[in-house]
């Protein structure tokens, strides 16, 4: 069985079992960010439950264009007012070189990805940074209460990056 049999399958055992449709708006007015990493359990990771909150994530829990478009769409129109950013210890970005990458891109396909893949090199730094950006957005309405954590994969343990 293939790992998308698997999901159908999965799928027709929860669907039996739905309790139906659930409010559009997060319960908690909530939106994190976060790395698409699959050692991320974010509901078990932060108590979540389905509804309760916006989940974006992407390669490193980067604030790129398309996870700020993301967000301003949250709180714009889906009445979100909190932000959590989570990055994570052993992280695939961390080192990464976005020029060497776009390079073996364009040499293979023999076209120029239209999109940066932003590495680093300190954890807590990035996560600072991402916390900035998303202060630093006109897009978005409710900026004050943005904060950063780094996840440790090892421990599940979050900290707050201040």
């Amino acid at each position: 069985m293939s790992a998308i049999d698997h999901l159908v399958h999965a799928n027709e055992e929860y669907a039996a079992r739905f309790p139906g449709p659930r409010p559009l708006r997060p319960k908690l007015r909530l939106t994190v960010i976060a790395c698409m990493d699959s050692r991320l359990d974010l509901f078990g990771a932060l108590g979540l439950e389905i509804g309760d909150a916006h989940l974006i994530r992407n390669a490193g829990g980067i604030p790129t264009d398309d996870v700020l478009r993301s967000l301003a769409l949250s709180q714009r129109s889906l009445g979100t007012r909190e932000v959590v950013i989570i990055h994570h210890t052993e992280c695939g970005m961390d080192g990464f070189d976005d020029n060497a990458f776009r390079r073996d891109l364009t040499d293979e396909t023999g076209e120029e990805p239209p999109w940066r893949v932003q590495g680093f090199t300190d954890l807590y730094e990035d996560t600072r940074r991402s916390v900035a950006t998303v202060r630093n957005c006109g897009w978005i309405p409710y900026r004050d209460d943005v904060r950063g954590f780094v996840f440790d994969v090892a421990t599940a343990a979050l900290t707050e990056v201040s």
